[in-house]
C-alpha cells in the first residue's frame, strides 16, 4: 500500500511547568502525521518524543520526517528503526486507524482542517478509569480535592523533586486529605520518583508506604514508580522483594527493547508503559499478550491523536484493570500553544 504523506509540527504550553527529578518541562513539542491511502482513506498519527526518557529527540524525529518522500509504502513504515520508537508509534498508528475521509481532499491547495473522533475523560465514570496527575510539592494538597470532585480516585504524585524530609511531611498530609475524602470508596496514590532517589531514600519511602498500607485501608499506596536510576535495576528487584509496597518500572521500561530486557532479567512486577514512545504498537501488543505483562499504561502528554491510539492499546492490554495514566488534559493552556493542524 502506498500513502501520500504530510506532517505538521506543534507546540503545547503547560499551564504550569511540570517538575520532575529530570528537571522542569514547560512546552510539549511534537509532530502530527497524515497518511492518505490509495483508496482515499485517511490515517492520523502523532510523534511525541521524550528524549530524556529514552526516545529519540524532537529534532531527530523532524529530520526523519523531512527526509521522507511525499509518497511512502507500508513496507517503509514497518521498517522504521527501533532507534526511533516515537516515529514507529506515530506511523504505525496512522496506518492502523485509517478511515474514510471525514472531509473531501481539496486538490486546489486549500488546507483541510484536522477532524478526528476523540476519546475524552468527559464524565466521572471515565475519569475513574484514569489517574489524575498531581503537581509536585505542597500544591498537590490543594489539587487533590479538586481532582476528587472531578471523579478521579487514583492519583499520581511526583517525588524526588524537593528534600526528602519535606516531601515525606507533605506525603503524610496527602494521605490525610485522601482519608478525609474517602467515605465508602477507596483511593489510590502512586508515587513517581523518575529515578531520582538514592538507595537509602528509596528504602525510607517504601517503609513510609508500608506503614500506610498497614494502617489506612481507605487511602492505599498502589506502587512506588521508578525509585532508582535505570542503572540500578538489580537494586530495584531486591527492594521489590523486601517491601509490601510494589515497585513499578518506568524509565527502565521506556521502550519495547528495554521492556524485553527487563523481562529477560527476571522482572515480573509492574511495568509502566508509555505507548507513544514504546515503539511498534504491533510488536508491543504481541509481547504483552505473549507474556501476560502487568502493565500500567501512561501518557507522555501527547495530543488527542496520540492519546486515542495509546488508549486503544491500553484497552486491549490492561490485564489487571489498573487506572490508566491519562488524566493529563488539565495541564495544558492551548490558548498559548501552536496547534495549527491544518493541511
Amino acid at each position: 500500500m502506498l500513502y501520500q504523506f504530510e506532517f505538521r509540527t506543534y507546540q503545547r504550553k503547560f499551564k504550569r511547568p511540570l517538575q520532575t527529578s529530570h528537571g522542569i518541562w514547560d512546552i510539549r513539542e511534537g509532530i502530527i502525521l497524515r497518511l492518505v491511502g490509495e483508496n482515499g482513506r485517511i490515517g492520523w498519527g502523532e510523534i511525541a518524543p521524550l528524549s530524556w526518557f529514552g526516545s529519540e529527540n524532537f529534532d531527530q524525529a523532524l529530520d526523519f520526517c523531512d527526509q521522507l518522500p511525499g509518497n511512502i509504502s507500508s513496507e517503509m513504515i514497518f521498517a522504521i528503526s527501533s532507534q526511533l520508537p516515537a516515529c514507529q508509534f506515530g506511523f504505525e498508528s496512522a496506518v492502523s486507524n485509517s478511515r474514510s475521509p471525514l472531509t473531501p481532499l481539496n486538490k486546489g491547495g486549500t488546507r483541510n482542517i484536522l477532524k478526528v473522533p476523540w476519546i475524552q475523560a468527559g464524565n466521572e465514570e471515565e475519569k475513574n478509569r484514569f489517574s489524575g496527575l498531581l503537581p509536585a510539592g505542597e500544591t498537590a494538597l490543594q489539587a487533590l480535592p479538586i481532582l476528587w470532585l472531578e471523579g478521579y480516585r487514583t492519583f499520581k504524585w511526583k517525588i524526588g523533586v524537593a528534600a526528602i524530609e519535606e516531601e515525606l511531611k507533605i506525603f503524610q498530609q496527602l494521605i490525610q486529605v485522601m482519608h478525609n475524602l474517602c467515605d465508602r470508596e477507596s483511593a489510590f496514590l502512586r508515587l513517581d520518583a523518575n529515578g531520582g532517589l538514592s538507595y537509602s531514600q528509596a528504602k525510607t519511602w517504601l517503609e513510609a508506604c508500608d506503614k500506610v498500607k498497614a494502617t489506612d485501608f481507605s487511602a492505599s499506596i498502589e506502587f512506588l514508580e521508578q525509585p532508582l536510576p535505570v542503572t540500578q535495576f538489580q537494586e530495584m528487584v531486591e527492594l521489590n522483594a523486601i517491601y509490601a509496597t510494589p515497585i513499578a518500572l518506568d524509565e527502565s521500561a521506556a521502550n519495547l527493547d528495554r521492556i524485553q530486557e527487563c523481562y529477560s532479567q527476571g522482572w515480573r512486577g509492574i511495568f509502566v508503559i508509555k505507548p507513544a514512545i514504546s515503539g511498534s504498537p504491533s510488536q508491543l501488543r504481541k509481547f504483552c499478550q505473549t507474556h501476560n505483562i502487568d502493565a500500567v499504561f501512561s501518557s507522555v502528554f501527547e495530543t488527542k491523536i496520540g492519546r486515542q491510539a495509546a488508549l486503544n492499546l491500553a484497552t486491549q492490554l490492561s490485564l489487571n484493570k489498573r487506572a490508566l495514566g491519562f488524566g493529563t488534559d488539565s495541564w495544558f493552556d492551548d490558548n498559548h500553544s501552536i496547534l495549527d493542524f491544518r493541511f
